[in-house]
């Protein structure tokens, strides 16, 4: 009887564990990403884990809209200085000589058509951006919460450096074209070429998508940044319910 009481009891502790630790994969996330928001000295009283997952991507989606729209604008790329196309390093001393033999229009006027076509693409990027951020999951979440302050920037950058590489280079190359951009960019190389043993042939449509890429996620991650540490960033309700409980 003693040995049958064992038994029984042995197997009552076994399928209590295993009920426990039987838990869908989505269940043991979404409680993990309650508790991570628990441990801020503010407590986090009726925040639900479908609202942390719903903050992650309000915020994701204001920050690019943001920056798409700064950077689309006119002039968005070429005033400022933090993310405006310039030649490519390998071309500085091309640069300079020209300008030392009287062709700095030349330069400029390509450097300002780089900028405009870099302000045309960003204007395709808030749509990808959207759809990146409506396939997040919530282990995609748990990994932007235990990140850094540029966490969901780096997310963004993950899923959608392909496919903004691949709506950008056309419309790049299209504005390029529009702009003289090419033509300049032909110039340059066509006069400087005739004075060096060495030829410089950079592809200006990679080269200036790159940048224009660059750029944009430079101005997601200082609006994800805003978000994560100044009230006045959080523009929505579910924004503040989320962030003002970290």
């Amino acid at each position: 009887m003693r040995k049958l009481y064992i038994t029984l009891l042995s197997i009552c502790l076994f399928s209590a564990v295993f009920a426990q630790n039987s838990d869908s994969n989505n269940g043991s996330l979404l409680k993990k990403a309650s508790g991570l928001f628990g441990k801020s000295a503010s407590g986090t009283s009726g925040l639900s884990s479908d609202d942390i997952i719903a903050g992650l991507k309000e915020a994701l989606i204001v920050g690019s809209k943001n920056s798409t729209d700064k950077l689309s604008a006119a002039d968005g790329f070429f005033k400022d200085a933090a993310v405006k196309v310039l030649m490519p390093e390998e071309a500085k001393k091309v640069e300079q000589k020209l300008r030392q033999l009287g062709m700095g229009q030349l330069v400029d006027d390509a450097i300002l058509s780089m900028n405009r076509a870099a302000e045309d693409a960003s204007k395709s990027a808030a749509p990808i951006f959207v759809n990146a951020v409506k396939k997040m999951t919530v282990q995609d979440g748990l990994s932007i919460l235990n990140g850094a302050d540029t966490a969901a920037t780096g997310y963004l950058r993950k899923t959608t450096s392909p496919e903004l590489m691949a709506a950008f280079h056309p419309v790049i190359d299209s504005a390029l074209q529009k702009t003289g951009a090419t033509k300049y960019w032909k110039d340059i190389f066509d006069t400087y070429n005739k004075f060096t043993l060495k030829p410089i042939n950079p592809d200006l449509s990679s080269f200036v998508t790159g940048k224009a890429m660059d750029g944009i996620f430079h101005y997601v991650a200082e609006e994800e940044k805003k978000i994560r540490t100044n009230p006045a960033a959080r523009v929505s309700d579910i924004l503040q319910k989320v962030f003002n409980k970290r």
